[in-house]
């Protein structure tokens, strides 16, 4: 990682919290948006997130690549990505590693792949397509998951190096969908973190989950789990600081919760 990609620390951009952050100008390195979210939406939206560019970094982070499906590469919303990224001069573009389409057809879900060579194969040309259309550094998240494929001979930490590997990409390393998808699949997240090459993370997100005991899902929509940020101490330990940010997408709470959430990586950060 060179100075010009660490970022710092970030917040997940998100609608109730426009005005305010464009009024208070809060202590937060930068932000995150959603792409889909803007990719078709009026002027209006872009005249804001240039207001913001001005005192923020954007990244952005989106959900309909379906990196992993059979399906052709969407040319059109790759253009589409593109004309925002470079408008708000985005480092990078990021999406998760999964399928959401078949047919054609958008799931609006992340999907599992199988961790297999025949997979590989698919994806790695994949990916170049992206970074030759994005013109810039592609970046995909480790999904996470409640099914397995019984066909996998790679694991998916294993299967996330050998893909940069072979493409020059990076890994949005998401340390909740670490712990939620090793839980489903009883996995032991801290080898998982150890198997992650660090040379290949570029970022790091964080997030809230729902606890069904059995099973848990990955809702974004409460505060960090201790497990999370114990396997997040962890993470830093042994990989490093890279940018990181909080992610907080249902039952968004006011600004300050945000704030105090990211506020508590911080503290984190400085005290390891």
């Amino acid at each position: 990682m060179t100075k010009e990609t660490f970022l710092g620390f970030g917040l997940g951009l998100r609608h109730p919290h426009y005005q305010e952050i464009i009024d208070t100008k809060p202590n937060v390195d930068w932000f995150e948006i959603i792409s889909e979210n803007y990719i078709n939406s009026h002027q209006g939206y872009w005249d804001y997130l240039s207001d913001l560019r001005q005192d923020y970094p954007i990244i952005m982070h989106g959900v309909s690549l379906s990196i992993g499906s059979i399906d052709k590469l969407d040319q059109n919303y790759l253009q589409r990505l593109k004309k925002l990224a470079d408008y708000l001069e985005a480092p990078w573009v990021s999406d998760h590693l999964c399928y959401t389409a078949m047919h054609n057809n958008n799931t609006h879900d992340l999907l599992p792949i199988p961790y297999t060579e025949e997979a590989l194969a698919h994806i790695i040309p994949r990916i170049h397509k992206i970074q030759d259309t994005l013109q810039r550094s592609f970046v995909f998240e480790n999904a996470s998951s409640y099914l397995e494929f019984g066909g996998s001979t790679i694991s998916e930490p294993e299967f996330l190096n050998e893909l940069c590997s072979k493409t020059g990409c990076k890994i949005l390393l998401d340390i909740n969908n670490v712990y939620v998808s090793s839980f489903n699949h009883n996995w032991d997240p801290y080898r998982y973190i150890d198997t992650i090459l660090s040379d290949f993370i570029i970022q790091y997100h964080l997030a809230g989950f729902t606890h069904k005991k059995t099973h848990i899902i990955d809702t974004h929509d409460n505060h960090i789990a201790d497990p999370v940020l114990d396997l997040f101490d962890y993470t830093l330990k042994t990989k490093g600081l890279y940018s990181a940010m909080v992610e907080w997408d249902d039952n968004i709470p006011d600004f300050p919760i945000l704030l105090e959430e990211l506020n508590k990586i911080r503290h984190r950060v400085k005290n390891l």
